[in-house]
């Protein structure tokens, strides 16, 4: 279910490939008024926690150069391994619970073929759930899989090992899904910092840490326990572009509460959509790789596709086609960067289209038509998300009846 997309900016022209593709769908709601739930689930296994367990030791085996990882097994929720975003047609896959290399290995193996992997978690955020992301990472870069889906539902856990964990999945590529009926609550919203896209569907809530093992007798005592802990979730957040007030909520709001963040709270805080830093980071090295006048062009081209093209009528190939006839006028593939081109998850060769998009400058030929964007057999179903060859995710929602149109 590879649809070819834009290498765009993501909130921006996924927004807009959407609204072309659905001209007919109803205005969106407005944003819902900020939500609070009148209970919070803060039994020992969920919630915010935090407690003054050490960081882990250094471990003696390096798991990146053997297979001799040390034992693990997960006790904290349940596992899946897929290899399709699709859990409505395939399911989330056969649980597993040990850690091992060879265990991993076998239940990712299939995945080397279509280079996507989703793990499905339903569980609390613990030591051994940072095991599986790491484990789990760490053998995707060894198979060359470079799409890496966490499916996540989970009421919270403990706050230095959702750090952990998001530290760990901001340098190995991981999108992170929040889909419909899942929930991400409490702890678990800080894992979303630690994604290159967030893609949420479920609500997300937050409120205040619980501090366990405390031998507080005061309000001072307590507030002195809890600014380390502050403190840490702050550095976390922006080093991973995400905003600090998210720190400051889960300060604030009681821990039998829980406070629902909006659609429009999301975005504020660097939580949903492309993440801020990591897009940075992306952009530096595609200067260093391309060149800046590369991405001053690939800046140009996208603002006149947002202008020409996202408003045309018709269905995702013609929004396709609009685009394709839009690259020669800002150089277009690029010679140098043709795999880093706008569009370039449409060329099935992209030096020949390079040579095309030279000859179409000159007025001797079109440009060859580009591949169909989807088939009725690729139509996405509700809550299911699509990636591309740029490593970019995006949520697709329902468009059954825009796609019978295609």
């Amino acid at each position: 279910m590879r649809l070819p997309l834009l290498r765009a900016t993501f909130a921006v022209l996924v927004a807009s490939l959407l609204a072309a593709c659905a001209a007919d769908a109803p205005p969106p709601p407005k944003t819902p008024a900020p939500q609070t739930s009148g209970s919070a689930d803060n039994s020992a296994d969920f919630g915010a926690v935090s407690v003054d367990a050490p960081a882990p030791k250094k471990r003696k085996a390096d798991i990146a150069r053997t297979t001799e990882w040390p034992d693990a097994t997960l006790e904290s929720g349940t596992a899946s391994i897929s290899c399709t975003p699709d859990y409505v047609g395939t399911g989330d896959g056969a649980t597993f619970t040990d850690l091992g290399f060879f265990s991993v290995l076998d239940a990712m193996l299939p995945c080397k073929d279509s280079g996507v992997v989703r793990l499905r978690y339903r569980g609390r955020v613990a030591g051994d759930f940072t095991m599986l992301v790491e484990r789990v990472g760490n053998m995707a870069q060894r198979m060359g899989i470079k799409q890496r889906i966490l499916d996540i539902d989970s009421s919270g856990g403990q706050v230095e090992d959702a750090i952990r964990a998001g530290d760990i999945m901001a340098e190995s590529r991981w999108t992170i899904w929040v889909r419909e009926g899942a929930v991400c609550h409490s702890a678990c919203v800080l894992l979303l910092a630690g994604g290159d896209d967030r893609l949420i569907s479920g609500p997300v809530g937050i409120h205040r840490i619980i501090r366990i093992q405390s031998k507080a007798t005061s309000r001072a005592e307590l507030s002195a326990e809890l600014h380390e802990v502050h403190d840490s979730m702050k550095a976390y957040l922006e080093r991973n572009g995400a905003g600090v007030a998210v720190a400051d909520f889960m300060m604030t709001v009681p821990n039998r509460s829980l406070r629902l963040l909006t659609n429009d709270e999301l975005v504020e805080y660097g939580l949903t959509g492309r993440n801020a830093a990591q897009e940075d980071l992306d952009r530096i090295r595609l200067v260093r790789r391309c060149g800046l006048d590369f991405v001053r062009r690939e800046d140009a081209f996208y603002r006149a596709f947002e202008h020409q093209c996202s408003s045309v009528e018709g269905n995702v190939d013609a929004i396709n086609a609009c685009g394709l006839a839009l690259r020669p006028q800002y150089g277009f593939p690029d010679e140098k960067c043709a795999a880093d081109s706008p569009l370039a998850a449409l060329d099935a060769k992209p030096v020949e289209r390079v040579e095309a998009a030279q000859q179409a400058k000159q007025g001797e030929v079109a440009l060859p038509a580009a591949k169909p964007a989807a088939t009725r057999a690729d139509k996405p179903r509700k809550d299911t998300i699509v990636l591309d060859d740029a490593n970019t995710a995006r949520k697709e929602p329902a468009r059954e009846d825009a796609a019978e149109r295609q």
